[in-house]
């Protein structure tokens, strides 16, 4: 049930309108109480039909320090709400899954593009695991041509 503040003028106000309708009521004639009695109980009724029932109830506790704490009533866990907590769970993993088999397809097409680059060359593999073959690499182009042009054979 819902109370509201009154300022106190419209508080005494309401409390005399309240007293002339109940100096009235007595004064009505019994089928028109009745009637009256009626239609209350039915909204009464009504009233109570259309407040909304919390399945859980939320109380708050004053804790000594100046603190609330809002507390739960027991909560219906049931086998089905355990079950859908997981989902997110399996979700992340399966997603974790399908990006680890991602990154690994590209790995291989990475080392085989390596591969293939190597098998096709002119050079031989056993140039590239040659020592100088890095020395040569790592020099620049026009000294290496220039640098044999110059030897006396």
């Amino acid at each position: 049930m819902t109370t509201y503040r009154l300022h106190p003028r419209d508080d005494q106000f309401a409390r005399r309108v309240a007293i002339q309708l109940d100096i009235a009521c007595v004064q009505l004639p019994h089928d028109i109480s009745e009637r009256l009695r009626a239609a209350r109980s039915r909204a009464v009724a009504s009233r109570l039909q259309t407040q909304p029932q919390l399945k859980t109830s939320a109380s708050v506790q004053a804790q000594p320090n100046g603190t609330a704490v809002l507390h739960f009533g027991n909560e219906d866990i049931n086998l089905w709400s355990r079950v859908a907590a997981f989902f997110p769970l399996i979700g992340l993993v399966a997603g974790l899954v399908l990006v680890n088999n991602f990154l690994d397809d590209d790995r291989a097409n990475e080392l085989a593009e390596v591969d293939v680059a190597l098998l096709t060359d002119d050079l031989p593999p056993s140039a590239y695991a040659d020592p100088g073959f890095l020395q040569f690499l790592k020099t620049p182009l026009n000294t290496a041509v220039t640098g044999s042009e110059t030897s006396p054979n």
